[in-house]
């Protein structure tokens, strides 16, 4: 079944872009793979765990960008997660090889129409922007030749035992009520607190680890956090996107934390393919959401010096 356009205002091909975004993870999702948790540390994974970023810049991808890059790195066996594109190949001395196919990324950005400006100047009212996507195209560095080995450095994996000190750092810093205890993993939104249940619960002690993550994902957004819409009830669209959002965030945060991402929630496939297959905006709003989310925990993350580097609430509004 084909993901329906909604938002009526966007061009044919801005319609066309987030179908066929929306439609390549409605399929994996079919297929029983999870695009937001592929299979690091098998030997399907050549590159290391973690975010895709600019080789160039060193910025990480964010949202739906990184579900596309991982996927690309995947199915195409790259060894690296760096990323640029054919001008920046060349602006730093290298070249992107002849026969080489791109991966096309998207730019997420906002515009307001002149009629739009025109009748908001007439009523005294604000002019509402039009939220679009851009595309445009990135190759992987192992695409490239003759790149300084700066830019080509893949990044090594965190060393053992740092990880989970650093997570329980993460839950202290961020001031959530963190409650261990119950025989289930939750967070009360009305109440403000997080449960987990304690670590020998768990099969794995990582399992505590990326499900505490999952839990925070689901504070952030309390009101006085990242304030989302988290009225929705077991069963509704709300609250499948909810989880969507928080199901992509835990990912992404065990991503740049060196943690495997595993799927917390496996019995919402089916709500979540309901709501992509309703919207095909929802998948790009969600991992845009779970961008924000895991950046928003990161920042009670402490460096390698021991120091948290930025406050949730700086994290938030950048």
């Amino acid at each position: 079944m084909q993901a329906r356009r909604v938002g009526g205002r966007a061009g044919g091909s801005q319609a066309s872009l987030y179908e066929e975004i929306t439609s390549k993870i409605i399929a994996e999702l079919e297929a029983g793979r999870v695009p937001w948790v592929q299979p690091w540390g098998t030997q399907a994974a050549k590159a290391q765990l973690n975010l895709p970023s600019n080789a160039t810049t060193g910025r990480p991808y964010s949202g739906i960008n990184v579900l596309i890059l991982w996927g690309a790195v995947i199915e195409q066996g790259f060894t690296g997660q760096s990323w640029l594109t054919f001008r920046q190949a060349l602006s730093v001395g290298g070249h992107v090889r002849k026969g080489e196919r791109g991966v096309t990324v998207v730019y997420a950005d906002r515009f307001v129409p002149s009629d739009e400006r025109r009748r908001a100047h007439e009523v005294g009212d604000e002019a509402q922007a039009i939220p679009f996507l851009k595309r445009f195209t990135v190759f992987n560095t192992d695409q490239c030749d003759s790149l300084p080995g700066d830019v080509a450095t893949v990044a090594p994996p965190p060393p053992p035992g740092v990880v989970e000190p650093v997570v329980e750092t993460l839950i202290a810093n961020s001031g959530v009520d963190f409650r261990i205890g119950g025989p289930r993993a939750f967070y009360a939104p009305v109440e403000d607190f997080v449960q987990v249940p304690p670590p020998a619960a768990f099969f794995e002690p990582i399992n505590w680890h990326r499900t505490a993550l999952h839990e925070l994902a689901h504070a952030s957004g309390h009101a006085s956090r990242l304030s989302r819409d988290l009225s929705g009830r077991l069963g509704s669209s709300k609250y499948a996107f909810e989880e969507l959002i928080a199901e992509i965030a835990s990912a992404f945060s065990c991503a740049a934390l060196g943690i495997v991402p595993t799927v917390r929630h496996a019995d919402y496939i089916g709500a979540w393919l309901d709501v992509l297959r309703e919207d095909n905006r929802a998948i790009v709003r969600a991992a845009s959401q779970a961008s924000r989310v895991a950046g928003y925990l990161l920042g009670f993350a402490p460096d390698a010096d021991g120091q948290v580097e930025t406050s949730g609430a700086d994290c938030a509004a950048a």
